[in-house]
């Protein structure tokens, strides 16, 4: 099981070509995976799920780097840190009412920089769970098999989390009629957690026949992982 975050992939905007690099190189350095922009055009392109927080310059060629950040904000919320070499107030207001989490003011010091970047990554850091090629995102309530995505029922959603979450531990049905259902679970038929478990087995395993992620502990439970 894994708990945190997976490699980071950070997208840079910025359409000066030497800084573009530079922040590149800096931040492969340090051990992040990068996205290199230098348009509106470019980032509304590239831009994909896996980016986990942007770099923007607000001074871009094709647009203001702050009207980019609301609509991409549209399709999904990001962290973003704002470059400009406007050391102007309403600049800074602006990009703070828009969901900004930094602004850095050109000239500046790269390590600074990645120190910021390490400081807005720990405020966002997402809660991640996996066992074998499996993994949950806990804020976003996704889950992902080998990398793409298996939509889920709520109860389906709920069962698999409360599983993840207890790896390695058995898990009544009792267990799972309290947690997922509360006090509906009184009212629900005898075989409603197996019909979900194998719904559920459907969805995620190569063999529903034959699971290798939802394990039966007979005359017990239900158990994802060993102890």
């Amino acid at each position: 099981m894994t708990l945190g975050k997976t490699n980071t992939v950070i997208g840079i905007i910025e359409d000066d070509v030497l800084l573009n690099q530079a922040l590149n190189i800096a931040l492969k350095n340090t051990g992040y995976s990068t996205i290199c922009m230098y348009t509106k055009k470019d980032a509304l392109s590239l831009i994909k799920d896996k980016v986990e927080l942007l770099i923007i310059d607000i001074g871009l060629p094709d647009g203001n780097g702050i009207y980019l950040y609301q609509e991409l904000q549209k399709k999904r919320k990001i962290p973003a840190i704002f470059l400009t070499a406007r050391d102007e107030e309403k600049d800074m207001l602006e990009a703070f009412d828009i969901g900004a989490d930094d602004y850095v003011v050109k000239p500046f010091s790269v390590k600074v920089l990645l120190k910021r970047i390490e400081v807005v990554l720990k405020r966002n850091e997402e809660e991640i769970i996996s066992f074998g090629d499996l993994t949950l995102y806990l804020d976003r309530k996704q889950v992902f098999l080998y990398g793409k995505e298996i939509l889920l029922t709520v109860k389906e959603y709920q069962l698999l989390e409360y599983l993840m979450v207890n790896q390695g531990q058995v898990i009544t049905k009792e267990n799972i009629l309290e947690k997922i259902w509360g006090l509906d679970g009184q009212f629900v038929v005898d075989n409603t957690v197996s019909v979900t478990i194998n719904r559920l087995r459907k969805k995620i395993e190569p063999d529903a026949k034959q699971p290798i992620y939802i394990k039966n502990v007979y005359g017990l439970g239900y158990r994802i992982g060993e102890k």
